[in-house]
């Protein structure tokens, strides 16, 4: 019983020193594994949180690019709805500024068009008012004539106009003949110059020129029929200083003159712009001459190309320069205004 008790404490003993060993050694084995975990959770933890800053980093990354996102967007938005606004407030603009020039121009039209009813209405009444005088100078005209054709000139009176008139005649078919010798001498002259439509207006003034004179050659004058022979004269003229009386058939002669001067000077000055030549009226052959449209009768040669040069210098002035001032235009027939036609003239009718 002893050794029993003995065996059980030495056993006891045995494993007492084998617990207290066995302890000491586990704790020193267990305290390294517990700091590796420790320093495990502990990276396991930074980590974590390294993770989920980066996370809450992205997050805010995405939150600020889809507010930039959302900004541009709003931005872009404005921008369209403001260059949209800016382009209909210029479509606004132009379509206003187009409508305020449409207006202008309709009111530039619809003065364009009261002004030109004015012109005419004013034309018109002038034309009326031309007419209406035209008709009672030829009733005053008639009226003298008939006055002085009942105090018609003597016998002895009529002889010394026939007379007068017969010598004017051979006097002016000589001219003719002189003139034409000089006409030939300018056309070679301006063929020279190349003055090629200044060249064509004279030779056909040259032409009606031909064709007065040969109806004057084989003209048989009837001095006794004729009226201005014995019908006194009932106007009188001044040129150069001078006055001289003629009655009415000379009066014709005189405005015949005027306007068929001013014809043959409308078409020299047209010719000489076509030409390109500088203008001047005299160097033309048809100032010089001023015979076409005369007779020999009735009046002076004189007075005739006086007149008729009167005339030209006005139609060239207009023909040179593209205008009707002096005179008008109808279906190409020239000819002076009768207010002009009646200042150059200046009739002064004799009294009783």
């Amino acid at each position: 019983m002893k050794i029993n008790i003995l065996d059980r404490m030495a056993m006891a003993l045995v494993i007492s020193t084998l617990s207290l060993v066995g302890v000491n050694m586990p704790i020193n084995a267990q305290q390294q594994p517990q700091e590796e975990q420790k320093r495990d959770q502990q990276e396991k933890k930074q980590e974590q949180k390294q993770r989920q800053q980066e996370k809450t980093q992205q997050q805010q990354q995405q939150e600020r690019v889809q507010r930039q996102s959302d900004q541009d967007q709003k931005q872009q938005q404005r921008s369209v709805q403001q260059d949209q606004k800016q382009y209909q407030q210029k479509q606004q603009q132009q379509e206003q500024k187009q409508q305020q020039q449409d207006q202008r121009q309709q009111q530039q039209q619809l003065k364009q068009q009261e002004q030109q009813q004015e012109r005419v209405q004013r034309q018109s009444e002038q034309d009326r008012k031309q007419q209406q005088q035209r008709v009672q100078q030829e009733q005053k005209q008639d009226q003298r004539q008939q006055q002085k054709q009942e105090q018609r000139l003597s016998q002895q009176q009529q002889q010394k106009l026939i007379s007068q008139q017969q010598q004017r005649v051979v006097q002016y078919r000589q001219h003719l003949e002189q003139q034409e010798r000089l006409a030939q001498q300018h056309s070679a002259l301006l063929q020279q110059q190349k003055r090629m439509a200044q060249y064509r207006f004279q030779e056909q003034y040259l032409e009606r020129l031909r064709q007065q004179r040969i109806h004057l050659r084989n003209e048989r004058y009837d001095y006794d029929r004729d009226p201005y022979f014995y019908t006194p004269s009932i106007y009188r003229y001044n040129r150069g200083g001078r006055y001289y009386e003629t009655n009415e058939y000379g009066a014709k002669m005189l405005r015949q003159a005027v306007n068929h001067g001013y014809q043959e000077g409308f078409r020299a000055g047209k010719a000489d712009r076509d030409d390109r030549w500088r203008g001047n009226y005299k160097d033309s052959y048809a100032y010089r001459d001023a015979n076409y449209g005369y007779s020999g009768y009735y009046v002076a040669r004189n007075d005739y190309n006086h007149y008729f040069r009167e005339g030209f210098r006005r139609g060239y002035e207009d023909g040179y320069n593209s205008r009707s001032r002096y005179g008008r235009n109808s279906n190409g027939n020239y000819s002076m205004m009768d207010n002009i036609l009646s200042q150059i003239l200046n009739f002064q009718a004799l009294r009783g």
